[in-house]
């Protein structure tokens, strides 16, 4: 991918496999990464992964969001593996044999663990038995998922400092949940701007309708991208 490349991979959530790779097209020469979620991977299959990767130089984040027994996770992994996805997503929550085994079953592909969806507000979480502040849970599947193997994780822009100081610098960071000043917020409850995702530490911002409905996903993911890279260059 191009050395110029910010570090935002862009979220591919099309209906149909002809669109996710006129996008994919379209924002490759701005962006490290393109994330093919769970809809468009179970409409499509394997074929989606190797049709967004020839669309441009690009990494592929392949986001299943994993959650079973450890057994069938680690067979999930091992099939997907073939793929080569720069990182596979797991659920924090499946628990640390989970985690491990998705790890061992894929060992050239970045596990990312999940803490806490950006859709889930404290009152979502309470609901699921997960009493407090986000923050908490957030904190205490991080370490978890951390000493399992992974070597990512994903969690809210507003979680970002706080998980950094539980994880170490080596353990990058994703983070959905990220708007340009003014984009609507859809069904995200935890959201940022991406200068300050980048500037609290965030290692791959996730986005996406901001740049795919856009009148032009490329033009607009030109501009997200300079933006990111001047956050992180400090300017």
């Amino acid at each position: 991918m191009p050395a110029s490349s910010a570090p935002i991979a862009v979220a591919l959530d099309a209906d149909d496999l002809q669109t996710a790779v006129a996008w994919a097209s379209a924002v490759a020469p701005h962006v490290s990464t393109v994330k093919v979620g769970l809809e468009l991977y179970l409409r499509y299959g394997p074929e989606v992964v190797e049709a967004v990767r020839e669309a441009g130089d690009v990494g592929v984040f392949l986001d299943l969001k994993l959650h079973d027994i450890p057994a069938t996770v680690a067979g999930a992994a091992r099939s997907v593996a073939g793929l080569r996805p720069s990182i596979l997503t797991v659920h924090a929550g499946g628990g640390a044999d989970m985690i491990r085994a998705a790890v061992e079953a894929a060992p050239d592909t970045e596990i990312a663990a999940v803490t806490v969806l950006t859709s889930m507000d404290e009152t979502d979480l309470e609901q699921v038995g997960l009493a407090g502040p986000a923050e908490d849970a957030v904190r205490r599947l991080a370490v978890l998922a951390v000493e399992a193997g992974a070597r990512a994780l994903v969690c809210s822009p507003h979680e970002v400092t706080l998980v950094r100081a539980e994880v170490g610098p080596d353990v990058t960071l994703i983070t959905p949940g990220v708007r340009p000043a003014g984009a609507d917020k859809g069904d995200q409850s935890r959201v940022a701007t991406p200068e300050r995702a980048v500037e609290d530490g965030a290692d791959l911002l996730v986005i996406g309708r901001p740049i795919t409905r856009a009148p032009d996903p490329g033009a607009t993911a030109a501009s997200i991208a300079a933006a990111v890279r001047r956050a992180a260059a400090g300017v």
